[in-house]
């Protein structure tokens, strides 16, 4: 059963909601998670999870459910999953501990787009969601947020070493987000009635001890400056050690940091460069963006005009050019698993190709004398063969593979040599790529 899968793209942002929960090991499934169930379909309206994930995918049903936990229950842990296959995305993980005092249950959950959440009705509906489950299962700390934002945060860190994070959770206010639940020992460390009178959209106190804060009424609408001064209203109060000018100046820097930028990249490369950014984490986005625009790729300087082409020196011609083949079908050994556009050595195949070995950061990864005694030959090759097919290139063969060159036009063009500077490190991939080098030479191809 296919789901969306959108942990692999960073186009656009998502709410995510940290919920860490207890709830009691011993019962039945079937009564222990019944109203965490109940309260899921009952709020959760156009993102309502239809697929349930044990050890395979079912359609989403109490029945589903049960028989997820049963295949996927360990002595300590047990985890299933949650996904729709159709817009909006979700992804929910529920995780039950059941060795830790008291015994956990934490989800993980993020939808897709953020944008679902400009409505009030829809962001009141997911504020009693998480009311019902808090109820049920009083928490040491929930809190939903913009993914991007929170990542600017420092969330779940918060400048810590993970061994502390792990060991402390969230010990303290270190950060304020739209929806958050506090459980007692939070709001015993602020004092209750210094928490039950922080400025609000809505604040309130749960039976059994823990307090609900929502700082503005929408999610989607969280950088925008009326919720900043919100956000920083109630992180300051909460907070009086933090001054609220401060404060509000870092949120603003952060809406700035999130605001989107257009694309304007080198045409040569910017397929390429529009994976790179994708890949980026989602905070990240905006300003690599703004870096790549700034960015101008170096001319490429491994070619010499046709009338400087060295001549071909090597005895056996047919031979020489059955070996540089042999190099770029090793290329194709190389990558075909993860870049089946390989297998076509096609233009597009090589931005395939810039954008894995990137991806990799091969030449930081790899030992330096494979790379340059098997990768480079490879590389080399392979992009020497696709100017010869889609160029009409000619080969004029060398001894010296870095010698070796291919005729296009009025230049000869050297694929070795770029291919030594492509994999010098992970920033010579896009400075030295082989998209760029391919669409010099085909403007010069006449």
């Amino acid at each position: 059963m296919k789901v969306l899968d959108f942990h692999n793209t960073n186009v656009e942002d998502r709410l995510q909601l940290t919920f860490e929960g207890t709830f009691d090991p011993q019962a039945a499934w079937e009564s222990e998670l019944g109203p965490f169930l109940q309260a899921l379909e009952e709020y959760a309206g156009e993102w309502m999870p239809d697929v349930v994930s044990g050890k395979r995918r079912r359609k989403y049903t109490r029945a589903a459910i049960w028989k997820a936990l049963e295949e996927k229950r360990g002595e300590r842990v047990t985890s299933i999953y949650f996904y729709r296959t159709k817009w909006p995305g979700l992804s929910m993980g529920l995780t039950l501990y059941s060795s830790t005092l008291p015994p956990r249950l934490d989800v993980l959950l993020e939808v897709l787009p953020l944008s679902l959440f400009g409505e009030t009705e829809r962001c009141r509906h997911f504020v009693e969601l998480v009311r019902t489950w808090t109820s049920r299962y009083p928490v040491s700390h929930a809190s939903a947020h913009s993914l991007a934002d929170e990542g600017l945060a420092g969330a779940p860190l918060f400048g810590r070493d993970m061994r502390t994070c792990l060991r402390d959770g969230f010990d303290k206010i270190y950060e304020v987000s739209w929806l958050n639940v506090f459980g007692p020992k939070l709001v015993e460390l602020v004092g209750r009635e210094r928490m039950l009178s922080t400025p609000a959209h809505r604040i309130e106190e749960l039976p059994n001890g823990c307090v609900l804060l929502v700082t503005w009424p929408t999610a989607a609408d969280y950088a925008s400056d009326a919720a900043r001064e919100a956000q920083a209203r109630a992180y300051a109060h909460l907070r009086p050690d933090l001054d609220f000018d401060t404060v509000l100046r870092t949120l603003r820097e952060r809406s700035a940091t999130l605001a989107p930028v257009e694309p304007r990249f080198h045409p040569d490369v910017a397929p390429l460069l529009m994976r790179v950014v994708d890949n980026v984490a989602l905070h990240e986005r905006q300003r690599k963006i703004a870096e790549f625009n700034a960015w101008q790729p170096p001319e490429p300087a491994e070619w010499r005009p046709a009338d400087s082409a060295l001549p071909p020196d090597v005895k056996d011609p047919k031979g020489a050019l059955e070996h540089y083949s042999y190099l770029a079908e090793l290329l194709v050994a190389l990558l075909h698993t993860k870049v089946p556009s390989v297998f076509n050595a096609t233009p597009e195949s090589l931005t395939d190709v810039d954008y894995e070995f990137w991806h990799q950061e091969f030449p930081r990864v790899f030992e330096r004398e494979h790379i340059d005694a098997r990768a480079v030959p490879a590389i080399g090759a392979y992009l020497g063969e696709v100017l010869v097919h889609h160029l009409g290139g000619q080969w004029i063969p060398r001894e010296n593979l870095m010698e070796a060159q291919v005729r296009v036009g009025t230049r000869v063009w050297l694929p070795f040599v770029r291919a030594w500077h492509y994999m010098r490190s992970c920033q010579s991939l896009l400075d030295f790529s082989l998209t760029r080098f391919y669409r010099e030479a085909e403007r010069h191809r006449a």
